[in-house]
């Protein structure tokens, strides 16, 4: 065969991988994968197989870690984990030792994956393994910095880490170097199909000088992650599935330990009438059919504007014609094998149950393999558009205008990643913030680095991977929380009001005063008894009424820092000029002498926030392209509230003013026992431009509105300090959308400005390429 027949044809290879010395790897250690708690092996038992997905053929056994193993496993990281997180630099050496190890070891990590995970051994050499050990070097630098650039953060603890099967030595990478840069030590559940490479890893661990119980590895299913989440740890981390996601939020609510979740996704790749068509066609067989289409992040809503659709799926389908599926060992390989029969058998039911759109399909080998698979006509809320079919399978459309694309691709309940192609620049940047993801990629697709946060919004998680934002899911200040007392309202003892005239003040919506949809309310006492007033009892329809008057202001988001900034110093001049009547109002319901204390509190709260609008910079992340990667600081969007109770006035400005800053609309339930000065507060909105519904305050029970707020499905994040402790049904209800919380477990918190401001907003990193 002459060159130019070679280049006409596409036939290369066979080039095989030599798979001897993995194999033999395998043998030497007999054939099983098990635990590594404390430095140490074992127990070692075969309680199920690993499978070549390839050949089906076994490759070794699989221990199942009980619950008493990840007990050990705990407590081995428990003790160690003080004297780890000591030495920022001891840790760097370690980390960097690891990375050199890594490298060393490159070859033998790249086949065991592609053996154990059935993805093309092109991918794992120069993909997987190099991207796995650049999150090792760049967390050796985390971890030698952390004490000058993170002076008041402080580690975690034990952290149980749970990773899935597509990616099993990336994402055991993105868990445990940023833990341990931090000071945490480990707890890491490898997925029950894909656990031998961290057993390599293991092994590497103690090459390094990795201290006892600093890295414990433990094998096993879904009952052994379900153990290790029900573990005494500090801090879950998961990546998988968002139905598993869903039950990890549930289990751990109440429980105090932080968790991120990486879910899953149905990432809209948008090609405009001006998109290179080659350069798209390319991209797009990268962003589907990389790892077989077995990626969260996978590009797997194809979105082509209609004038230019059936010239790109001409081309798309000649590409597709051309990639080469088969064994994953050959490196001319384009497209490996499923990982296993179980998830072939998930994809090819949901192809089949399709009845809409044009199916077009390459041929793929026998066993556990599956045809790039092309279906297009189908309309948005197609099941194969709205679903994660988490294959070699893209589901197509078209669209009209920009806007109509934008609809379409943020026409799903999950929001992890996104792709525009466009020679239009400005319209490419135009496009970009307006699409719910985390992470959007211009000209290109699965960028990926350790310096830039990977992580989504929506049904897709919550927490970063990666960067400086994704330290922050690992760290926490340096405080020592109080535990809290609930305050209970004032009562008298012969019930007589004061006036008989009704005085109730009224809830605080769409930017009016309205009367509760009950048409209850509850008088308001001063200490000793005397009757100060009643106030509204707010319900889940004043609920639902708020949240439609926050959905009408999303304008807000939109709005400069500059215009924002004003507003809130506007705000404080109005406070200001009525700080004696509200100091005394506060000093009434109290029965203190603090009120104008408080009031001068808010007023510099309210100056604070107005100075931080138009400065809470995003970064350009130093990523390894020529190009750049932009991460923004975007608004959460509706944020639900619960104040603090003792503080009826300055704890209802600090969330308020640092939520609206960032461009959010609130959700304010005043505090319970002390609600008149949020009552007296309308008066200042009112009387200083902020738009209607970016700010509604109710008033009533938290107990009783907390579960409404946390399962309302266009709630974006609750925040609670309350001093009665909702945490758990908070965490527990927030599971429906899986929104973003930040509870207080009962415990009276003193975050810092920048703590609110972090949870204020989300991250979304934007990468754009440059040159010809």
């Amino acid at each position: 065969m002459t060159i130019k027949e070679i280049f006409e044809t596409m036939d290369y290879g066979p080039a095989p991988e030599s798979v001897s010395e993995a194999l033999q790897w395998i043998a030497d250690r007999g054939g099983i994968a098990g635990h590594y708690i404390n430095g140490k092996w074992g127990p070692l038992r075969d309680d199920f197989p690993s499978n070549n997905p390839a050949t089906g053929g076994k490759l070794a056994g699989v221990t199942k870690g009980t619950v008493e193993e990840i007990e050990t496993a705990v407590a081995a990281a428990r003790k160690a984990q003080p004297t780890w997180a000591k030495s920022g630099h001891k840790r760097a050496r370690i980390l960097y030792a690891i990375a050199r190890l890594m490298q060393k070891h490159s070859r033998l990590l790249a086949v065991m994956e592609t053996l154990d995970n059935g993805k093309p051994i092109r991918e794992s050499r120069d993909i997987d393994v190099p991207l796995a050990i650049r999150h090792f070097y760049h967390h050796a630098g985390f971890a030698q910095l952390m004490r000058s650039e993170l002076p008041d953060r402080e580690p975690l603890g034990v952290c149980g880490q749970i990773i899935p099967w597509n990616f099993p030595l990336l994402m055991l990478a993105w868990k445990i170097a940023p833990a341990l840069a931090m000071g945490n030590t480990v707890v890491l559940k490898p997925a029950e199909y894909t656990s031998l490479t961290a057993m390599i890893f293991a092994e590497i661990c103690t090459e390094a000088g990795v201290p006892p119980g600093v890295v414990n590895i433990v094998t096993g299913d879904g009952e052994t992650g379900a153990a290790l989440v029900n573990a005494d740890v500090d801090k879950i981390a998961f990546t998988g599935s968002t139905e598993v996601g869903r039950k990890i939020r549930e289990a751990t609510a109440g429980s105090g330990k932080a968790l991120s979740l990486e879910l899953g996704g149905k990432s809209p790749y948008i090609v405009f009438d001006d998109a290179d068509m080659d350069s798209a066609v390319e991209g797009l067989v990268d962003a589907i059919w990389f790892n077989q289409g077995q990626v969260c992040c996978a590009g797997s809503r194809l979105l082509v504007q209609e004038g230019i659709a059936d010239r790109f799926y001409t081309k798309l389908k000649a590409r597709m014609q051309n990639l080469r599926i088969g064994d994953p060992l050959d490196k001319c390989i384009d497209v490996g094998a499923i990982v296993d029969p179980v998830q072939l058998d998930q994809i090819t039911k949901m192809v089949d149950a399709n009845t809409e759109g044009e199916t077009f399909q390459t041929t793929a080998p026998n066993g556990c393999f599956y045809p790039p698979t092309l279906i297009t006509g189908l309309s948005p809320a197609s099941t194969l558009m709205q679903e994660e079919i988490f294959g070699p399978v893209l589901a197509a459309t078209t669209f009209r205008t920009p806007s109509e694309a934008v609809e379409i691709a943020n026409n799903t309940r999950y929001g992890l990643a996104a792709s525009v192609w466009s020679e239009n620049i400005n319209l490419a940047l135009d496009i970009a913030p307006k699409l719910a993801a985390g992470i959007v990629w211009i000209n290109g697709t699965n960028m990926m680095d350790a310096a830039a946060g990977f992580g989504g919004v929506r049904e897709s998680g919550f927490g970063r991977e990666g960067g400086w934002e994704g330290l922050a899911g690992y760290t926490k200040p340096k405080t020592t929380a109080k535990q809290l007392k609930k305050i209970d309202p004032y009562t008298t003892e012969d019930g007589h009001p004061a006036d008989p005239l009704d005085r109730t003040a009224k809830l605080y919506i769409g930017g009016k005063q309205a009367r509760p949809d009950g048409g209850y309310s509850t008088p308001v006492y001063s200490p000793k008894g005397k009757l100060l007033g009643h106030v509204s009892k707010a319900n889940r329809k004043d609920i639902r009424n708020a949240v439609e008057a926050c959905n009408a202001a999303k304008s807000w988001s939109k709005t400069t820092g500059h215009l924002r900034a004003q507003i809130l110093y506007y705000t404080a001049e109005n406070l200001s000029a009525r700080a004696d009547e509200f100091a005394s109002r506060i000093n009434n319901m109290t029965g203190g002498k603090t009120g104008a204390d408080e009031v001068e509190t808010s007023i510099r709260t309210l100056f604070t926030y107005a100075a931080w609008a138009d400065k809470y910079d995003g970064q350009a992340h130093g990523v390894p392209i020529r190009g750049v990667a932009l991460a923004m600081k975007e608004p959460v969007g509706n944020i639900g509230i619960l104040c603090d109770d003792a503080q009826p006035l300055s704890g209802l400005i600090e969330t308020m003013a640092s939520a609206i800053a960032m461009g959010n609309r609130t959700v304010m339930i005043a505090s319970e026992p002390l609600p008149l000065a949020a009552t007296d507060f309308y008066q200042i909105l009112e009387t200083s431009d902020v738009p209607a519904g970016v700010v509604n305050i109710l008033t009533g029970s938290h107990a009783e509105l907390a579960p409404t707020i946390a399962s309302h499905m266009d709630i974006d994040a609750v925040w609670s300090f309350s001093s009665t402790d909702l945490s758990a049904v908070i965490e527990r209800e927030s599971a429906g959308n899986l929104k973003r919380t930040w509870v207080n477990n009962g415990k009276a918190l003193e975050p810092n400005i920048h703590d609110y401001l972090q949870a204020a907003t989300e991250i979304k990193n934007i990468w754009i390429p440059y040159g010809e």
